[in-house]
């Protein structure tokens, strides 16, 4: 089947859509629900191209998955001022309850597929918070995932300081715009207006397990993969205590580093095959959790 553009109404507008139907022999139920979480400004146009690609994998593969363009984000309604972190939160939560209608409406009143969040770097983050608000356990597939946004929002606002280095003012403009910020007064940076409801809700974001006090959250599944060009690469010191952070919580969590470029932030654009490859063949790997084939309450 062919993939489908459409436009997903909510309170505030439209968000667009491509949902990617999965492949299915006969009369078979996919082997999984997939939603992907873009990342940050540039980072998300970078990535278009891979995230189409491996998308069209699980499709093929057996998950049905759905892409959705937040708040002020692609070709989404609003303006990328108009976005906060809640606003996004949101959009993630519509994006599942869509799938879950799209299934029921299909399949009837059959168990719901396995549900994975997909993220990419501020997109893991979203993920996780997003998850705790969701009626059903999930799985995540993280792709390069930020433990916290801090370290994005200030690499984020370092693009406006980078144009005064020359003359010795950066510092000065990083100041001038977090105070700025915290006056709630909007920045522009690099063509991006940011609102102070999306920074803030970005740099108080970190990358959390779910908590074992909710029904069924934990333990999940987590793919978790990293990118590097290097043959002698290992995962960093902050992934792996942050990899331990979700072992502790219950999670299984399968870690991988593969070889390929860091695709969101290349000059040109840059495709990972690998990456593909090990997701899909991470994802297709069948491990039974309390996250896979239940019959849960609807989505509200």
């Amino acid at each position: 089947m062919t993939s489908q553009a459409f436009f997903l109404e909510v309170d505030n507008g439209q968000r667009f859509c491509l949902f990617h139907p999965a492949r299915l022999q006969g009369t078979g139920t996919p082997r999984g629900q997939v939603v992907y979480i873009h990342p940050f400004t540039e980072e998300m146009n970078k990535s278009r191209r891979m995230a189409a690609m491996q998308a069209r994998a699980l499709a093929n593969a057996g998950f049905d998955v759905l892409q959705i363009d937040l708040l002020g984000c692609g070709d989404s309604s609003g303006d990328f001022g108009d976005a906060t972190w809640e606003a996004w939160l949101q959009d993630v939560t519509v994006a599942c309850q869509w799938l879950h209608a799209h299934h029921r409406a299909r399949e009837g009143h059959s168990a719901l597929p396995t549900l994975w969040l997909w993220g990419l770097r501020a997109g893991c983050l979203l993920a996780s918070q997003a998850a705790q608000r969701l009626p059903v356990p999930c799985n995540f597939l993280f792709w390069a995932p930020a433990i916290s946004g801090k370290p994005l929002l200030q690499q984020f606002l370092r693009l406006k300081a980078a144009a005064d280095l020359s003359s010795g003012n950066a510092k000065a403009v990083m100041q001038a715009m977090r105070a700025d910020l915290a006056q709630g007064v909007p920045v522009e940076v690099a063509g991006y207006l940011l609102a102070p409801a999306l920074s803030t809700g970005l740099e108080h974001a970190v990358l959390a397990p779910p908590t074992s006090d909710q029904p069924g959250r934990a333990p999940c599944r987590v793919v978790w993969i990293e990118l590097s060009t290097r043959d002698d690469a290992s995962l960093s010191p902050v992934s792996v205590k942050g990899i331990g952070e979700w072992q502790a919580a219950g999670c299984d969590v399968q870690s991988q580093l593969v070889n390929g470029p860091a695709f969101w932030q290349t000059t040109e654009i840059e495709d990972a095959p690998a990456l593909i490859a090990t997701t899909t063949a991470a994802l297709t790997v069948k491990q039974q959790t309390p996250a896979d084939g239940f019959a849960p309450p609807a989505l509200l």
